[in-house]
């Protein structure tokens, strides 16, 4: 995909990924019962239908013109693979750090959409005046929204500015606030993420507080063993 000509070391390579992944989807397939808990054949014809099970099967689709030079429209769906690359996000369920920035995000959704949705209205507002402050530097309205984005960000590619005194004071107006919408988000998830370090830290202290007063509490018991024959008489 990433070469216009032809290697054969890459076709070899080719040929051996689309053996690996027929035979993955095949072993996938014939333990669809563990994936779903239920072991029972409604399990085996449900996986064929399941997101990641579709992606898998589109991807194999291109090995087929292995078998038969009919099958080369096929070869279109070889951009599908690139769905493949998706797996790796399921490392992120084992990832400490990945588990505490999803935690900033979902618990700082409010925050983060109102700023979204103050930067979304920016855009608009800025678009909308330099469009009708200097119309003949932009073709349409798109144009004009495509700046405004570009001058928020302050990135500034430069090949669509305006060119009249107007024009560029109302950009440079929008490069100053710009700054100061994109460094908001930067600043809630900053001081998200420093508060759910603090609470796991937190947590974890109390956990070691509590193991180690069970420790105690255990050691404590084998050196001063209760009778409770004793304290059964006396009751």
């Amino acid at each position: 995909m990433a070469f216009k000509t032809s290697y054969r070391a890459f076709e070899i390579i080719d040929y051996v990924c689309a053996a690996i992944f027929i035979v993955d989807y095949l072993l996938r397939w014939l333990t669809a019962d563990y994936k779903f808990g239920k072991r029972n054949l409604l399990s085996f014809l449900r996986y064929p239908f399941s997101f990641m099970a579709l992606i898998d099967l589109i991807s194999i689709l291109p090995s087929l013109t292995v078998l038969n030079e009919s099958f080369k429209l096929l070869r279109l769906f070889r951009l599908i693979r690139a769905f493949r690359v998706f797996r790796v996000f399921k490392v992120f369920r084992y990832s400490k750090s990945i588990r505490i920035i999803a935690n900033v995000l979902k618990n700082s959704k409010r925050a983060l959409a109102s700023v979204g949705t103050f930067a979304f209205g920016y855009i608009l507002v800025s678009a909308l005046i330099i469009f009708n402050i200097e119309p003949e530097s932009f073709e349409n309205f798109f144009e004009a929204v495509y700046w405004a984005t570009v001058s928020l960000t302050t990135v500034g590619y430069g090949d669509i500015y305006p060119v009249s005194v107007a024009g560029q004071v109302v950009t440079m107006i929008s490069s100053v606030f710009g700054i100061a919408i994109i460094a908001l988000p930067s600043g809630i998830i900053t001081a998200g993420y420093m508060k759910e370090i603090e609470a796991q830290r937190t947590e974890t202290d109390a956990s070691i507080l509590s193991k180690r007063e069970r420790e105690i509490a255990d050691g404590e018991q084998e050196n001063h063993p209760v009778d409770y024959d004793k304290a059964v008489i006396k009751e």
